[in-house]
């Protein structure tokens, strides 16, 4: 199939051109090929003789005799007739190529000579390897046809563009740049919305008599590469400066210079003739994303890379450059290299705050609402934001919130994709109507080629019409509830969880938190009360969401207080990043949750608590057993308290401003201990009172041991300190009931049920409930007792669907006992 602008560049061609390509036609009937090949192309074009490319040919030597022997055409063979059999898609690109490069010289045809050099540019092609085998020198031919270009005259002033912006001049330029000011005035860049500060510091570098070149830095996704486009858009609108209206912002493809390059020195060819041509030109900023590709970059065996070749022309200020990297690329390998990084003057892109990436997204949403055929209310726009920044982790805005919204629509248009059957006839009918375009033109018959366009435009009216009148009739909204399902499917997280309303979660959070943490209602109380003042705006919004430190004997629910934050706050317990403080006694270990000093072994790997901070910043952070660190660390904590960041070995600054901080401490356990048992024991008021008593002096007695052990200046920025209660037999019994709960909803879905009995329930808790350990033995005991029981049973398909177990105490040992209804 025909690209869609052939019509138009094959009705530029010269009458050299037409008759080489029908002359290739007749080359390809008579040697029985279906399709022109580029060697048929070649052909033709020398048996234009009085033609330029013909010329040109023949100043290397070249003649259609000696070709045609060397492919062993019989030339009585070649009758040249009307119609032809086809294009091969190599001899299809070379004409589109021979177009593409007439237009970037601002010419208005054609020619055998733009032919010649598209087919020239091919290394692999046939009529290349021809070239070739007769020891033609091509890359001097491809010199002298652009030298000729040059010198050759252009179009009418008229045609150019109405500021003065040009396309691309040169061959290795237009090869492998992209002229992003061209694109800008095509209307082909998204707009750039604020980063106006960081546009001004770019124009006041570039505008510098030396050390010119700027080089952007900053995380992936932060629009480093939008605010150069936003550069190429200020010239084309002449929203800059006098000394850069004439400037052409030009992306250089590094990997696209790089691939192909078999031989040593190919690359530097390549990038030699770039550097040639920019200075020729003149008016050339070149923008290299990815900036750290330079080092290496073609680099083989004896030969330079692209940063060493640069270098020179950097240093006279005869190359203009702008760079992007991100900070971690950028010290690895920019700054080691410092006769490299000297010649950069750095602006650090840092991550837009949540009101900037919403005015991004307003200023953006009309491309997205066109591409997808939907409507994106504000307030879509500002769940987006909101839930992007809270469950997308690993990313950065505006990228991410970006990425939602083309997710959330994309989903839309992917559900109700189906369209109207009266617009699938007219698509059916265009498609129809474009082939028989694309056979007329290669016919020649140019006339009905004119009627099928002509018709093609009355069917592409009456389709935009149908679709317009589809549209209001049924329009297609983005909710705030599409935006939940796409993170939804981004994250894996459920979708009730994303649609939850934070300010009725954090109202009910009690009582969220008191289903699963069974008889510490103080410090849940606690808990609840600092995280709704942090969330609410009353307290700082420099420090975590909360810190705290929870005291109390083991097996009272501090770990799995911890857990169930993580969930019911940030929507699944992979949110909690447990830290074993242990593993920090010695004075060097410090320096691993916040990664290595450079030089030391581990410095590359990052930081054990920073680098899973960057991951997932709305997270439970867990130091469990905090007695147990170094000193040190206290420093540590003491900065992350206070400012609600830490600085990383590598120098980045890592925000905990979205976390809880959970210190655990076993300091004073031992004294609790006394309280772990006389509080399963308890079953009178006035135990409960003597309960009381002893847990406010073990309060005090826990706060009395902490205040020796941590500074006071760290105990004063913590929240709260909570110190847990023991459990009663009551409250251990709860949390059996829950554990069992568990156990009922895995079988119900094997199609089993299970009835625990009160005399099974006591002995189970008798069994699981240790006044060392607290109630933390109760789930062992369940799955020693009964799980394993049941799971032999299933196994040996004693119990099977339909079933239902009781468990019951038979001479002091648990039986189950099946029965099915």
């Amino acid at each position: 199939m025909l690209p869609d602008d052939f019509a138009d560049f094959i009705s530029h061609l010269t009458d050299n051109a037409k008759l080489s390509v029908q002359h290739a036609d007749a080359i390809a009937r008579g040697s029985g090929n279906a399709y022109i090949g580029t060697e048929h192309l070649l052909l033709g074009v020398l048996a234009q003789g009085s033609s330029t490319g013909a010329k040109v040919l023949a100043d290397v030597g070249v003649t259609l005799q000696r070709a045609e022997d060397l492919l062993n055409i019989t030339p009585q063979h070649v009758v040249v007739r009307t119609g032809a059999v086809g294009l091969s898609e190599t001899a299809l690109l070379t004409l589109k190529m021979g177009w593409e490069v007439a237009k970037d010289h601002n010419h208005d045809h054609l020619g055998t000579e733009h032919i010649l050099y598209s087919l020239l540019k091919q290394d692999n092609a046939r009529a290349t390897v021809l070239l070739r085998d007769m020891e033609v020198d091509v890359d001097e031919l491809i010199d002298g046809l652009e030298a000729h270009f040059s010198e050759m005259p252009g179009v009418s002033e008229e045609t150019t563009a109405k500021n003065g912006v040009k396309p691309i001049r040169g061959g290795a330029l237009a090869t492998f740049g992209i002229d992003l000011t061209a694109s800008a005035l095509a209307g082909e860049l998204d707009a750039m919305i604020g980063r106006a500060k960081e546009v001004e510091r770019l124009v006041t570098i570039l505008s510098r008599r030396t050390k010119n070149n700027p080089v952007l830095i900053g995380e992936p996704g932060v629009g480093k590469t939008a605010i150069v486009e936003g550069l190429a858009q200020r010239i084309v609108a002449e929203d800059v400066p006098d000394h850069l209206l004439d400037k052409r912002v030009i992306q250089l493809d590094m990997a696209g210079m790089i691939a192909g390059t078999k031989y040593r020195g190919e690359f530097e060819d390549r990038l030699k003739k770039v550097v040639t041509e920019i200075k020729k030109q003149g008016n050339v900023i070149v923008f290299i994303d990815e900036l750290h590709l330079l080092v290496g970059a073609g680099a083989a065996e004896g030969a330079m890379d692209a940063a060493n070749i640069l270098k020179p022309a950097l240093a006279r200020g005869e190359l203009h450059m702008i760079g992007a990297t991100t900070l971690d690329e950028y010290r690895k390998h920019i700054e080691k290299d410092t006769a490299l990084e000297r010649r950069f003057q750095t602006i650090v892109v840092k991550e837009p705050t949540l009101g900037e990436t919403l005015a991004i997204l307003k200023g953006l949403k009309g491309y997205y609402e066109k591409h997808h055929g939907v409507s994106m209310s504000d307030q879509a726009l500002e769940s987006a934001v909101y839930m992007a920044d809270r469950y997308v982790a690993d990313r950065f805005m505006p990228d991410k919130a970006i990425d939602v919204i083309d997710e959330a629509a994309a989903l839309i248009r992917v559900k109700q994709g189906h369209k109207p059957s009266k617009q699938r006839e007219y698509l059916k009918e265009l498609k129809g109507l474009n082939e028989k375009m694309e056979e007329a033109v290669v016919r020649e018959d140019y006339e009905r080629a004119a009627l099928y366009k002509q018709r093609i435009s009355q069917i592409t009216e009456q389709l935009e019409a149908v679709r317009e009148a589809q549209e209001a009739k049924n329009p297609i909204v983005l909710t705030e509830q599409n935006i939940a399902h796409a993170i939804a499917v981004m994250t894996n997280i459920p979708v009730e969880k994303v649609q939850t309303s934070e300010a009725r979660l954090l109202k009910q959070l009690e009582s969220h938190l008191g289903k699963y943490i069974i008889g510490q209602k103080d410090a849940v109380t606690k808990v609840a009360r600092a995280i709704r003042r942090s969330r609410s705006g009353v307290s700082s919004q420099k420090r975590p969401i909360g810190s705290f430190v929870f005291m109390g004997p083991t097996g009272v629910g501090k770990t799995e207080l911890a857990r169930v934050l993580a969930r019911e706050v940030f929507g699944s317990e992979e949110a909690l990043i447990k830290i074993d403080m242990s593993e920090f006694g010695e004075k060097h270990t410090t320096s691993r949750l916040i990664g290595a000093p450079a030089g030391y072994v581990g410095y590359e790997d990052g930081g054990k608590l920073t680098d899973k901070i960057r991951r997932q910043p709305y997270s439970v952070v867990l130091f469990d057993e905090i007695e147990k660190a170094h000193p040190d660390v206290f420093q540590l904590l003491l900065q992350l308290l206070e400012d609600g960041q830490l600085t990383d070995a590598a120098g980045r600054s890592v925000s905990f401003r979205n976390t809880i901080i959970i210190l655990t401490s076993n300091l004073g356990a031992d004294a609790m201990t006394r309280e772990t048992a006389l509080g399963f024991h308890n079953t009178t008021r006035k135990e409960q009172q003597a309960l009381d008593q002893l847990h406010l002096r073990n309060v005090r007695a826990a706060q009395h041991e902490l205040e020796k052990f941590m500074r006071p200046e760290l105990i004063n920025r913590l929240d709260g300190i909570v110190t847990f209660r023991a459990l009663t037999r009551q409250e251990v019994g709860k949390i059996f009931d829950l554990l069992i709960s568990e156990l009922q909803e895995r079988l119900v879905r094997q199609g089993i049920g299970l009835v625990v009995s009160p005399v099974a329930k006591r002995h189970l808790i008798d069994k699981g409930y240790s006044k060392t350990f607290g109630a933390r033995p109760l789930r062992r005991a369940i799955e020693d007792e009964l799980e394993h029981a049941i799971a032999e049973g299933i196994i040996s398909g004693i119990y099977q669907k339909g079933a239902i177990l009781e468990a019951r105490v038979e001479k002091g040992n648990l039986t189950l006992e099946q029965r099915t209804e």
